[in-house]
């Protein structure tokens, strides 16, 4: 893995847009698939279900495995959030954020579509809420739409003041991918009750689409939310520490 992750080092600008949007769709498909695929298909299995810690870690390890597979080639988003944070930390250029995001939310769909697809083969499948992430009576824990807005903005902030310092070059190298991946467990051991946890709005949008509820309708938040925090997250962590770049 690349040393510095997650940005716009040299490493990356030597690969081309395609090759990068590609490691963004494949690597938010892999989130998006594990992450909403353990909620989804195994975290109420009768008996032995894996649970909320189980779908924590499950998200973790998307991120950790991936940025590291793929991170040496698109910086490692999988988010729009992160990347709006990393443009906002002057790790990122902005002409690149869009198509971005754009492959980021096409993978969180297509992720999305084929845990549909393997959800719905089972005899007695609902879709309900089909892991999408709500508030209000959508919320696991029925939390309020202040309650859900200020834990998004807030865990948004500090996964992306994780990022930034994990792929400082100062940090130690080649370890951003573990404490960037259980930085999104503990966010989602935080955030499954209030919102089933977003921090994402591709991860939000793919699953959105899929759900019998009301979650498209409460989308905007998760986009809201998650890229203010972002934004925030990245700008504060380059104005008290700037950056150091090998």
């Amino acid at each position: 893995m690349r040393r510095s992750g997650l940005s716009n080092s040299e490493g990356e600008i030597a690969m081309s847009l395609g090759e990068r949007l590609g490691a963004e769709f494949f690597g938010t498909f892999w989130l998006v698939f594990g992450g909403c695929g353990s909620a989804v298909l195994a975290a109420a299995f009768p008996q032995l279900g894996i649970g909320f810690a189980g779908v924590a870690l499950a998200f973790g390890l998307t991120v950790l495995t991936m940025v590291y597979a793929v991170g040496h080639i698109s910086g490692g988003h999988f988010n729009p959030a992160v990347s709006v944070g990393l443009v906002a930390g002057g790790r990122f250029p902005v002409s690149d954020l869009v198509p971005y995001i754009i492959a980021q939310v096409l993978g969180a769909i297509a992720a999305a579509g084929v845990l549909y697809w393997i959800a719905s083969g089972k005899s007695d499948f609902a879709a309900g809420g089909f892991a999408s992430n709500g508030y209000g009576d959508l919320s696991p824990g029925h939390y309020s739409m202040q309650a859900a807005l200020i834990a998004e903005v807030v865990l948004t902030f500090f996964f992306l003041f994780v990022i930034m310092g994990s792929t400082h070059g100062n940090a130690p190298a080649g370890f951003a991918g573990i404490s960037i991946g259980l930085a999104l467990t503990l966010i989602h051991l935080i955030s499954i009750p209030v919102t089933n946890t977003s921090v994402n709005p591709a991860r939000s949008t793919g699953v959105a689409f899929f759900a019998s509820t009301a979650a498209l309708s409460q989308l905007w938040l998760f986009w809201v939310a998650p890229i203010i925090g972002g934004a925030l997250g990245g700008f504060a962590y380059r104005a008290l520490f700037g950056d150091a770049k090998r």
